[in-house]
């Protein structure tokens, strides 16, 4: 049995989420569904960063099992096709992965991109040994319609100043209990914090962060927070007490999900054969 890692991009105006989910359309399922047609067979997926509704991804990872791929792959033609070459016939996973990609692509919605296949080491998991993860959020204030799928418009004042302050805060704390979604069954709420920064990059307001592990909406309500810090709303020591009281009732304001891209996976290069 070998292990592979897919590596994703989508655009999740159009998802209810990363992760499979009963009655509403998810990354995952539309994935499986590419997968199932083109092995003919069921193949369930293991997911690494679950992004919320409406989220995007510039990358994310599943990872899958599967037996005799290289053979599985030869039966249907499929590493002759005339678009990729050959492959070859000495098994070679990491030509097959290649083989599929393509024929991936030609069969999910445009709206997600199959961007590699790698084969990994049997024991690798997608979820559990990324290293680092990279979230970008992207705000504009002049009114511009083709960034209203991907920016969050917010046409107000805001002192950068008190915002760095603010991402200088977050880099120094690790219990985020206060920015965790409600009803979640997450009992650990330890974030390392390698990154925390603001930046106006071409007019556009990005906030950056990097951790080794995100909880759900913790970076929506990170940004929503800062920016009432931004505006003058609360203080800079009122927002280090909302992180110090982990009551997540003190931290009421959260900005939308359809500015916010997951940016990079970070793994250890070894777990790639």
């Amino acid at each position: 049995m070998s292990r592979f890692f897919i590596e994703v991009a989508y655009q999740g105006t159009h998802y209810s989420g990363f992760q499979i989910q009963q009655n509403a359309n998810s990354i995952q399922q539309e994935v499986e569904k590419a997968l199932k047609i083109f092995f003919r067979k069921k193949i369930v997926l293991t997911g690494a960063s679950r992004t919320d509704a409406g989220v995007h991804a510039l990358q994310n990872y599943f990872h899958f099992d599967f037996e005799n791929l290289y053979t599985e792959l030869e039966t249907s033609k499929v590493l002759s096709t005339a678009e990729h070459g050959s492959a070859g016939t000495d098994g070679d996973l990491s030509e097959v992965a290649i083989a599929s990609v393509y024929n991936l692509n030609a069969i999910l919605p445009p709206d997600i991109v199959i961007k590699k296949i790698s084969p990994v080491k049997e024991t690798a998991h997608c979820r559990f040994d990324a290293i680092e993860r990279e979230y970008k959020y992207f705000i504009y204030q002049k009114k511009d319609p083709f960034l209203r799928d991907r920016g969050f418009y917010y046409p107000y004042k805001f002192d950068l100043e008190k915002l760095q302050e603010a991402a200088g805060i977050v880099l120094m704390n690790k219990d985020f209990s206060a920015f965790s979604k409600r009803n979640t069954q997450v009992k650990n709420f330890i974030c390392s914090i390698f990154k925390s920064e603001w930046k106006i990059e071409n007019e556009i307001l990005i906030y950056h962060v990097v951790a080794n592990r995100f909880l759900r909406g913790m970076v929506r309500g990170l940004v929503g927070t800062m920016l009432r810090v931004g505006t003058s709303k609360i203080s800079l020591q009122q927002f280090a007490k909302i992180i110090e009281k982990k009551d997540a009732a003190s931290a009421d304001f959260s900005v939308p999900a359809h500015a916010l891209f997951l940016t990079r996976i970070n793994y250890p290069a070894e777990i790639i054969t």
